[in-house]
Order: C-alpha cells, then sequence, then structure tokens
C-alpha cells in the first residue's frame, strides 16, 4: 500500500465520518434535546 491509497483511504474515512455526525446532529428524534440544550441557559439563575 502506497502512501497515495492510504491518503485516499484517511480521506475516506473522514468524510464517512463528517456524514455521520451531520445526520446524527440534524436528525428528528435528536431534535427536542438539542433544542432543550439551547434552552438551558436561559432558564438558570
Amino acid at each position: 500500500m502506497d502512501i497515495t491509497t492510504m491518503r485516499i483511504v484517511a480521506t475516506l474515512a473522514s468524510l464517512a465520518c463528517f456524514l455521520g455526525i451531520w445526520v446524527w446532529a440534524y436528525s428528528r428524534r435528536n431534535q427536542a434535546r438539542f433544542e432543550e440544550a439551547a434552552r438551558l441557559p436561559f432558564e438558570q439563575e
């Protein structure tokens, strides 16, 4: 395995991680939890 192949694999792995995090962050089942976390600073005294 040469360096170019390793770079391609690393790039594809990074893209897959990015897309996985993006899908997780924008999924509807997490929306309520994220909205609750966004309101926390305003609800504390």
